[in-house]
């Protein structure tokens, strides 16, 4: 008896805390996943801050193509012991020595340093590109997941409305006696366990909500209702030489690698440069110390290249241009290998889910309403209803389970190809 008090105090309790849920989430937002992809675009701060730092590389670039800035110095006398003056430069006196010089690089070290600096503006457009790649799918998959798990809100709660005048009616007849209290105290079983299961799906969806919240920077109190196309997805044809190629021209992970691999010759080219030494021309102004007064003379200078001739560091280059090589040989390994993987797994999914199955499913939920009357009006015992209910409640879940496989199979293979192959 205990038990049943302890049940009749949970079903209140629990429709209570779901309606305060309900009018805490004041603000509904309806969107498709288009509009959810555009206005996380727009407002999401991961990507304008990897945005950053492709304007900074963009700047690196309009430092390199600079000139050295020319250098003046400049040598006075301060006292020369034969007056009480300082800086005394009168009737031509004192000494006076001006040098203005500049550096002219060599075997083409400026344009090779752009060179370089192009090539990290574009690893760090790629980044920028597979940032945006990543987050869009989370997005895709955070949005299709809630919204099965809304589907799922609605079987829950279809199940437990129609538990709840079950066992109050059940509860009505215990109550004269005309029912026993084993079949009493199943149905409210079955009725508790629908309601925690409610729960759990209502503590993931909150999951989702705050994920998704964040990446579209939506105020808080909001509540997002994504809506879908829950109609099966058109067949289409998937020629796997041809993804590959989609998938090599636009995954940013795979082109970062090329990118990397030609800033890494791009730098052998510069490293070697760097060994050739640069010329410094200057000219020059001495009024009294040279042999004659008001000496103008023109001066060249260049390092001698005897003891470092940049050995180490082309060495080094030389090495990374290889460890570059093997990396976007793997990438292509791991692209090729996404690729048709996520085809298959499209496949797989694509023939789980048909047009036939949401015909079943409009079968199976005119066959609930019978098998609930029948089990009212006592045509069927107490233990086939509810083996149908369990089992009603699986085979829902599981077909909302086969349309999110199938949403998700199609954003692994546009997240494999880095183009939208199919339209979720």
């Amino acid at each position: 008896m205990r038990t049943i008090k302890s049940l009749l105090f949970i079903s209140p309790l629990f429709f209570s805390l779901l309606s305060q849920k309900a009018d805490a989430q004041t603000d509904t937002l309806k969107i498709n996943f288009q509009d959810a992809e555009k206005q996380f675009i727009e407002n999401n701060l991961s990507l304008l801050a990897q945005k950053y730092n492709v304007d900074a590389s963009k700047a690196l670039i309009q430092q390199a193509k600079l000139w050295d800035n020319p250098t003046l110095s400049t040598d006075q006398n301060i006292h020369d012991g034969s007056t009480n003056k300082f800086f005394n430069h009168s009737n031509g006196g004192g000494q006076i020595f001006v040098q203005l010089s500049q550096v002219f690089t060599t075997a083409g070290k400026r344009g090779k340093q752009v060179k370089v600096a192009e090539d990290d503006l574009k690893v760090q457009e790629a980044a920028f590109n597979d940032l945006m790649r990543n987050l869009k799918y989370n997005l895709q998959l955070d949005f299709s997941q809630l919204a099965t798990l809304n589907a799922q809100q609605m079987v829950y709660q279809n199940e437990v409305k129609s538990a709840t005048e079950l066992v109050n009616a059940i509860q009505k007849s215990y109550d004269v006696g005309n029912t026993s209290m084993k079949d009493l105290i199943r149905l409210k079983a079955l009725l508790f366990g629908l309601q925690n299961d409610m729960v759990e799906n209502n503590r993931q969806i909150n999951d989702l909500q705050t994920e998704l919240k964040t990446l579209l920077q939506t105020k808080e109190t909001t509540f997002i209702q994504p809506i879908v196309n829950d109609k099966p997805a058109e067949n289409v044809d998937l020629d796997i030489q041809s993804l590959i190629s989609q998938a090599m021209a636009n995954r940013p992970d795979y082109l970062s690698n090329q990118y990397q691999l030609s800033s890494a010759t791009h730098n052998l080219a510069y490293q070697k440069a760097l060994a050739v030494p640069d010329v410094t021309v200057g000219v020059a102004y001495d009024q009294n110390s040279s042999y004659a007064p008001h000496y103008y003379g023109l001066q060249i200078g260049f390092p001698i290249p005897l003891f470092n001739r940049n050995q180490g560091n082309i060495k080094s280059a030389q090495y990374n241009i290889k460890s570059q090589e093997s990396t976007l040989k793997q990438s292509e390994f791991q692209l090729k290998n996404d690729v048709v993987a996520a085809v298959n797994q499209y496949k797989l999914n694509q023939q789980l889910f048909s047009t036939q199955q949401v015909a079943f499913n409009e079968q199976y939920d005119k066959l609930f309403g019978s098998m609930l009357k029948s089990f009212q009006q006592r045509q069927i015992s107490l233990v086939e209803f509810v083996d149908f209910f369990d089992t009603y409640k699986d085979t829902k879940l599981k077909i909302l389970q086969q349309q999110y496989n199938l949403q998700k199979a199609i954003a692994d293979l546009n997240f494999a190809t880095g183009t939208t192959i199919i339209k979720s």
